[in-house]
């Protein structure tokens, strides 16, 4: 095998002992067929999803469970897997030891802008059966429970769903992953109308349910008739919308993390992917037809992902925003040097015992002190430079999820949760830092918002709480019951200033 920095990886290089100990495909790739379409093909499906996929069919040889990625706003991930014929490395990094393995499930990949008729034509082969998504919370282009129907882009969308319905051919390109979701499942429905499952993968509550809400909503907009009406009725029989819960950190992948890789593989992987050891994924059983046999790979089949759901949410993803936020301010680049920080970590624990866990039920076979206890410490990987300013992106998104909704459940509970208040003030905090001239990028799809929520040339509003109530009165952030709560919002003013105190605290 050649090891020249020229040479990708490939089905043709692949095969054979591999330099440094790398591990190939578990599956013969060339003998997979496409099974899955999954929306939303960035590190984290290639280090989650597709391993567990591959993972289940080394365990009972059934090749039918192949995936067609379908990427987001750009080919980038085309242009990585392509040449490679889609075969890329996970670079599983524990704080002791690396191991570099090729995975070889996803086999082909997909540009919406170029290809949404590849996409469509795939959801509608009867060889298909279900669809995953990791299109993260802003994919989901929601408004309340249903469609934001107001977006140009879910407009466009209807027109093509409608076109669809009608029989016609040569479409444009699709606008949104649900949009060109439901135009393949309106094109299912006219082949052959053969059973079908939509499988939400997104850090988001009751995410089946959510999807499942966002689908109907859409092609209820639709103009009525006879068309919709019997769509409508195929997707209520024979379509399910199973809930799950998904976990694995996986951060960006560096020129360092390639290096590392080439030395262990001999060949160049432009589609790595970097990964810690854990992962997990809990999955409602509730298929509507074939699936793989994700147990046999390590997955939780169960009735009710709700406990195990919210104990992920709440306590991985709630620390790891809050110390995101922290981290950043205090100028720590990673998460693992944020939690290092014992002023940092105290608080993170203090946050989870006071306010997160007395809103959990218990899961069954967790233990939640315990897990915990695992969270902070798979935060702490030194080999896994998990940048807060990517994990603090999309804050608009992530904070309703993630931290209001355990705060009302403190506030209703007579509790007001103050490390939840100090993650928001953090958050707030972070935002006015991006208007300074040395400050961080935003990166969120309300930045102008946000950003316009911090300035003001008038002195008489710029102190904390009037800070606090601009941020407060945008509505598709903080939900009414929040906003109105006169406690958890003198707790917010109030932790602006142990904010800067935190900051100022040197390690």
């Amino acid at each position: 095998m050649k090891t020249d920095t020229t040479e990708r990886l490939s089905l043709e290089n692949i095969a054979g002992v591999h330099p440094g100990g790398a591990t190939g495909p578990r599956v013969d790739p060339a003998a997979l067929t496409i099974g899955i379409v999954h929306f939303g093909i960035g590190a984290f499906h290639r280090a989650h999803q597709a391993v567990f996929t591959e993972d289940a069919a080394a365990a009972t040889g059934d090749t039918r469970w192949g995936i067609l990625g379908v990427t987001g706003r750009t080919d980038s991930v085309v242009r990585q897997l392509q040449p490679q014929d889609c075969l890329y490395g996970v670079l599983q990094k524990g704080a002791t030891a690396t191991a570099l393995r090729i995975v070889g499930t996803v086999r082909d990949v997909a540009w919406p802008a170029r290809d949404s008729e590849k996409v469509t034509a795939t959801l509608a082969q009867g060889t298909t059966h279900i669809a995953t998504l990791t299109i993260t919370e802003k994919g989901y282009l929601r408004a309340g429970g249903s469609i934001d129907l107001s977006l140009p882009v879910v407009q466009q969308d209807l027109a093509l769903i409608g076109r669809e319905l009608d029989g016609e051919g040569d479409l444009p390109a699709s606008g949104s992953p649900i949009g060109l979701l439901v135009r393949g499942l309106a094109r299912r429905f006219r082949r052959g109308a053969e059973p079908f499952t939509v499988l939400s993968c997104d850090n988001l509550v009751n995410n089946g349910a959510l999807t499942r809400a966002l689908v109907f909503s859409l092609v209820e907009a639709l103009a009525p008739g006879a068309g919709r009406d019997d769509l409508l009725a195929w997707l209520a029989a024979s379509v399910s919308f199973p809930s799950s819960m998904v976990d694995r950190i996986a951060p960006a992948t560096t020129p360092g993390d390639r290096a590392e890789a080439f030395a262990l593989l001999g060949l160049r992987d432009e589609a790595l992917v970097v990964a810690e050891p854990f992962m997990q994924w809990v999955i409602e059983d509730d298929f509507a037809g074939p699936r793989p046999a994700w147990e046999l790979a390590g997955a939780i089949l169960t009735t009710d992902v709700t406990p195990y759901e919210r104990a992920k949410l709440r306590i991985l993803n709630a620390t790891h925003t809050q110390l995101a936020y922290l981290g950043a301010l205090k100028g720590y680049a990673t998460i693992a040097q944020a939690i290092a920080d014992p002023a940092l970590r105290s608080v993170a624990r203090r946050t989870i015992d006071a306010d997160i866990l007395p809103t959990l039920d218990v899961p069954f076979g967790l233990n939640l002190e315990e897990y915990r206890d695992s969270v902070l410490e798979r935060f702490t990987n030194p080999n896994l430079p998990h940048t807060t300013l990517q994990v603090g992106m999309d804050g608009s998104q992530k904070l309703p999820a993630r931290i209001l909704g355990t705060a009302w459940d403190r506030l209703n509970a007579g509790h007001t949760p103050a490390g939840l208040a100090l993650t928001v003030a953090a958050w707030i905090t972070f935002v006015a830092s991006t208007l300074q001239t040395d400050g961080p990028t935003l990166d969120d799809p309300l930045a102008a918002r946000l950003q316009r929520a911090v300035g003001s040339d008038d002195a008489a509003v710029t102190g904390p709480a009037a800070l606090v109530d601009r941020f407060f009165t945008l509505g598709d952030v903080f939900p009414p019951h929040v906003s109105a709560s006169a406690a958890f919002r003198a707790a917010v003013v109030e932790q602006l200033g142990e904010v800067q105190r935190l900051v100022r605290t040197s390690a």
